[in-house]
């Protein structure tokens, strides 16, 4: 007998109905992620969501050279948007990209001095991440509130109004790979796996399931892939289109 709590779990995670998710729970004997992936195959839910954001305050910090050949990003959250706005706060953003810019520790730069801050500052502060990125040419994007923050490093220098437009279209569109090749092999296998399985359930023939397959891994790649995705600003052409000969060597996305 499945717990009914366990029940209502599942039908808020995946939006499917009471029934549907007792059966699909009764199926896999109350693995959670098993039912999801059943309810997934009976089309009852369309395809995994990404990763839930990170619901936590806090804002990014970006530097690029001036030559454009090297960029970096620090994260630190906090408990209240108030204190994000704080210039304490920000000041600390600041200090900490320059010493991952220079390779230095950041993370270890703030942790030495956590206490004095969450003193002077007055709430709970967190490390959230920092990375740099360095290319031909490199460019950023961070969003006004600064909660979303994007470094692209591309093989050749191209327009900069345009490379900007693409590291806003990351911050918009959060891909999780550059490109097809990068997806791992068993997540594409699991794909094709769950669209067959719906595809059946549709009463599609054989045939006919290996040509739409293509269509449907299309689709997969164009959600999930940078230079597959069609461009926020000309929904008409594909990132790679509108880079056209340059190429994308690496990305960074930063969120809150």
């Amino acid at each position: 007998m499945i717990d009914k709590s366990i029940i209502l779990k599942l039908r808020q995670q995946s939006g499917a109905g009471m029934v549907e998710c007792q059966k699909a729970l009764e199926e896999s004997n109350g693995n959670m992620e098993e039912a999801v992936e059943i309810l997934r195959k009976k089309g009852s839910i369309k395809a995994a969501s990404k990763a839930e954001r990170a619901t936590k305050e806090g804002i990014i910090a970006i530097k690029v050279a001036d030559d454009k050949k090297k960029g970096a990003m620090v994260k630190v959250h906090c408990e209240t948007d108030f204190v994000s706005r704080n210039e304490n706060f920000i000041n600390l953003l600041n200090e900490l990209v320059e010493k991952t810019f220079a390779g230095e520790s950041a993370e270890k730069h703030f942790e030495s001095q956590k206490s004095d801050l969450v003193m002077k500052i007055g709430e709970n502060l967190q490390f959230g991440g920092e990375a740099t990125i360095e290319g031909a040419f490199v460019v950023s994007y961070l969003h006004s509130n600064r909660k979303n923050g994007v470094l692209i490093a591309f093989d050749k220098e191209i327009d900069a109004t345009l490379a900007s437009g693409v590291a806003m279209h990351v911050a918009a569109m959060q891909p999780e790979y550059l490109k097809a090749e990068q997806i791992p092999a068993d997540i594409i296998a699991k794909e094709k796996e769950i669209y067959t399985e719906q595809l059946k359930a549709e009463g599609k023939p054989e045939a006919i399931i290996e040509k739409i397959m293509g269509g449907k891994l299309n689709k997969f790649y164009e959600d999930n892939c940078l230079l597959n995705q069609k461009f926020v600003k000309d929904d008409s052409k594909s990132i790679q289109e509108v880079i056209k000969d340059a190429n994308i060597t690496s990305y960074l996305l930063f969120k809150i």
